[in-house]
């Protein structure tokens, strides 16, 4: 790595023996920030039958609604990947926290779909940033096990998926009504941002990503460019990824309320049991870790297609649903995004790394802000059925097609370079 290329990358510490105490204490503030992140985009699904009804929202306006703040994800995300590479890590986190939970709290004081959208745009915004930032910290901290990791930290979205819906359902039927959980996230947020401010100190967020056991990890395998091949094909996956995920997860409660009859905390448990499927994001990320990424891709978004319809297409009985619901988050939720999101990193050298987070946020969520219309608009033409065949079953099988083009022998692997 020449001295230009190090540049375009001022990150300050290189040295990887950071305190005990300092890692914990920084790690478990940042996974506090990124588990209040999830619970907090996740309350809006189930409550969004009550919302509706208060405001007058239609199918399609409640679709954009549930899924469109991820705009404001996708619209963060390249900014917020040049940013991490110009400024500190942990200050572009500080103000991602603030920004998010300023947006959750400000949520309740809608009167209407103009200004609800804006205040979810803010609020997705700030998730964005903070994803971003927070995907090149872990791509850079744990440069060894990058999958692994990252299969932690979607571990602890899963958790907050399934928190986030119960949590927050149980505090709008005590606490007066669909407004009281948005309160509560958006202040936890606001400690957090002055926790992670006070306590997290850049020994565990700057850490260069191009230097292991003090030697820098060779790279010449890799394109210099960060938009290659590779980063091509795998854009093209998280697009695809950010219709089928968000699609379902946005209207999957409405489908199973409306269609099916589910009462809101059947639906609510419904969707929570997605956030346990996503738990187990640290297994496929370990095998990640251990075996071909595009072969990983592949067998997931194959899963992905069948599982999907069988959600769609089987049974109406609970145990159908929650099981069949668990199953597909286990593909999309628990290997996709973590297989993805790593993979994305190593397809670039690694002073590239926030580079890599922010074009993976940004496709990722920019299919996503639009997968809510989308399914709704294919509902009303195609009806639930149809709709689900094309957008979760029909899209990820094309998917397969720019997966098979991934190079793996352009893929960064520094166990394999050291």
């Amino acid at each position: 790595m020449n001295s230009s290329q190090r540049t375009t990358a001022p990150q300050v510490p290189t040295a990887r023996r950071v305190p005990l105490a300092v890692s914990i204490t920084g790690w478990t503030l940042l996974v506090l920030s990124y588990l209040i992140n999830a619970m907090d985009r996740q309350v809006f699904y189930p409550l969004l039958p009550d919302i509706s009804a208060e405001l007058g929202f239609s199918l399609s306006q409640g679709g954009l609604l549930a899924t469109g703040f991820t705009l404001g994800i996708a619209l963060a995300g390249l900014p917020a990947g040049y940013l991490v590479e110009k400024l500190p890590r942990k200050t572009v986190l500080v103000i991602s926290v603030f920004f998010y939970s300023a947006g959750t709290l400000a949520t309740p004081l809608a009167s209407g779909f103009a200004d609800m959208a804006v205040y979810r745009l803010i609020a997705g915004a700030g998730e964005g940033m903070q994803a971003t930032a927070l995907y090149a910290v872990v791509g850079s901290f744990f440069v060894l096990r990058r999958s692994f990791a990252f299969g932690v930290l979607g571990a602890v979205f899963g958790t907050g998926v399934f928190l986030g819906p119960l949590v927050g359902t149980a505090i709008a039927q005590d606490f007066g009504g669909w407004h009281t959980p948005f309160l509560f996230y958006g202040i936890a947020g606001l400690v957090l941002t002055v926790l992670i401010g006070l306590l997290v100190r850049r020994g565990v967020t700057d850490l260069d990503a191009g230097v292991v056991r003090g030697a820098e990890i060779p790279t010449d395998h890799v394109p210099s460019s960060p938009f290659n091949r590779n980063t091509a094909m795998l854009c093209l996956a998280c697009i695809a990824g950010g219709l089928v995920f968000y699609g379902y997860l946005g209207l999957y409660p409405t489908y199973l309320r409306q269609q099916l009859h589910y009462t809101a905390s059947e639906a609510a448990l419904a969707t929570s049991v997605v956030g346990a499927g996503a738990a187990t994001s640290i297994l496929t990320g370990w095998l990640a870790d251990r075996f071909n990424p595009r072969t990983i891709l592949l067998i997931t978004y194959a899963g992905v297609a069948v599982s999907a319809w069988l959600v769609f297409n089987g049974s109406a009985s609970h145990a159908w649903q929650y099981t069949w619901s668990f199953v597909l988050a286990v593909f999309v939720a628990g290997s996709l995004f973590t297989t993805l999101n790593a993979t994305m990193q190593r397809a670039v050298r690694p002073h590239y790394v926030g580079r890599a987070a922010g074009m993976f946020v940004s496709f990722y969520y920019v299919a996503a802000a639009f997968s809510g219309l989308i399914f709704a608009s294919l509902v009303g033409s195609l009806g639930w059925h149809g709709a689900a065949l094309w957008q979760l079953t029909i899209l990820p099988l094309a998917t397969l097609i720019p997966l098979w083009f991934i190079d793996s022998r352009k893929l960064l692997d520094p166990r394999r370079d050291r």
